[in-house]
């Protein structure tokens, strides 16, 4: 899977867009929006979840840090080939409808 394959859905909290690609046990969700770290310029962020929770993996995320933003599409397609040989999942879109809740529970 690319970035191109992606199946982005709309945002409104926060205002922007969003996809959600399932590996098995974790989840990696890709945003670009008002608030996420590059969205004004056009990049995206990510964040990997397992169960829910909003999760530190390194590799994919840096030592105290659960996002990783001002990413561009091919750092995204990185990011999804590594998630496929930690894995060995082949990625699954997911629809995105709860992860207005996910989010909420993650950061308030």
């Amino acid at each position: 899977m690319t970035f191109e394959d992606l199946e982005f859905e709309k945002t409104q909290h926060p205002n922007g867009i969003q996809a959600l690609v399932n590996f098995g046990l974790y989840e990696l969700s890709i945003i670009q929006s008002d608030i996420s770290y590059g969205g004004a310029a056009g990049l995206y962020e990510i964040g990997v979840f397992v169960g829910g929770e909003l999760i530190e993996l390194p590799g994919i995320t840096t030592d105290g840090d659960c996002v990783n933003g001002y990413l561009t599409k091919s750092a995204v397609t990185a990011i999804m080939q590594k998630l496929y040989l930690i894995t060995a999942k082949n990625p699954v879109n997911i629809q995105v409808s709860n992860m207005e809740t996910i989010w909420k529970k993650s950061f308030i």
